[in-house]
């Protein structure tokens, strides 16, 4: 594969996943206590914790990815985002996303998929790491390590502030 088409795809994947968390973050920005209401309703305590938490990780996974800066990292927040989202609302769904009245899973598994795949991969020449010189430091086996953590981080929020709300 020519390095043109290799940087081409791992740019539009942090660029899609990017802009998405981004647009995410923003949004819970501007709605604070719909977000805490709905975060409470999921069966998340600390409702506000939560709005801060959702809000500022997934603003800085949305820039770190479009910029392609600590790459791994942020690649990292979307597996532990995602397997919140997975864990406390998706999967009660099944896998399709048209299920209702909550969405299934398909969606947070095709994020985590390329998540994981930029993380092994790299951020591509186009991205800050390459020009701090830091890409080739966190991608493959380091990037999967550093999957590994978002993962963990995944399982201790939910273990510290997820309980499944009474139907």
């Amino acid at each position: 594969m020519s390095p043109d088409v290799f940087n081409t795809a791992t740019a539009v994947m942090r660029f899609a996943v990017g802009v998405v968390f981004l647009a995410h973050g923003l949004k819970h920005f501007r709605s604070r206590e719909k977000t805490m209401r709905w975060a409470e309703s999921i069966g998340l305590k600390s409702p506000g914790i939560q709005w801060m938490f959702m809000t500022f990780a997934e603003i800085g996974i949305g820039l770190g990815l479009l910029g392609g800066f600590l790459t791994a990292f942020a690649a990292a927040g979307v597996v532990a985002m995602m397997v919140g989202a997975f864990w406390t609302v998706h999967r009660f769904a099944g896998f399709w996303v048209t299920a209702r009245p909550d969405e299934g899973y398909e969606y947070v598994f095709v994020l985590i998929a390329v998540a994981v795949a930029l993380a092994l991969l790299g951020p591509g020449e186009w991205s800050i790491d390459q020009a701090l010189e830091i890409a080739d430091d966190f991608d493959g086996t380091t990037g999967a390590l550093i999957i590994a953590g978002g993962l963990a981080a995944a399982i201790g929020q939910l273990a510290m502030f997820y309980r499944r709300p009474p139907k």
